[in-house]
């Protein structure tokens, strides 16, 4: 399993690196400020069945 994934930040459209982590739970959701516009994104993270990558989406909040 990877230890990072990306995400399309929803208010300037760069891609966000992201550390993702399975001890926090197969399917996750925080508020994290854009480090490039400063805009909160709330983000998703969900692990597949066999836990070896991570799907990471974003909605703006």
């Amino acid at each position: 399993m990877d230890d990072e994934a990306s995400y399309i930040c929803d208010s300037c459209g760069e891609e966000i690196v992201v550390p993702v982590d399975l001890s926090a739970g197969s399917n996750q959701h925080y508020i994290e400020d854009c480090p490039v516009c400063c805009n909160p994104n709330e983000i998703f993270v969900e692990f597949g069945e066999d836990e070896a990558d991570a799907r990471v989406w974003t909605q703006s909040s």
